[in-house]
């Protein structure tokens, strides 16, 4: 059985150690040795490229639902947002884009009622003191 000793820290590589993935290949060609197969190696490398930038509104949504969850709108927003998303992801772009505009408008009607739900609540109170004093 031969035997080999190969030295991984030399004088050029000691300032960091190898990683694990190394180690194990040259381990690999000291055993094995060199390939055998005379075709070149090749490999292929997929290019993802997202030149859309579609938004779909989950920071909003989430914000409607934690803050402004009048009539539950918020929550359903943050569905229909997490439903564009999805719907990004998986590449079907136009229900996608449909999903956004629906929680686009959910997330504006969510803000404008609870806006107005808080003033209610601020007014109300204010004209009821004046009038008992």
């Amino acid at each position: 059985m031969n035997h080999i000793v190969q030295t991984f820290f030399t004088s050029t590589n000691t300032d960091c150690p190898p990683n694990y993935e190394m180690l194990k290949e040259e381990h690999e060609v000291a055993v094995l040795g060199a390939p055998h197969n005379p075709a070149p190696l090749t490999s292929t490398v997929i290019h993802i490229c997202s030149k859309t930038s579609m938004p779909d509104h989950v920071i909003w949504s989430l914000f409607d639902t934690l803050f402004m969850n009048s009539c539950c709108l918020g929550f359903i927003a943050f569905v229909y947002s997490v439903k564009s998303r999805d719907r990004k992801m998986v590449g079907d772009l136009t229900r996608a884009q449909v999903y956004a505009s629906t929680a686009k408008c959910l997330n504006v009607w969510a803000l404008i009622l609870g806006i107005m739900m808080t003033i209610l609540l601020i007014i109300i109170p204010v004209l009821i003191l004046q009038v008992y004093q």
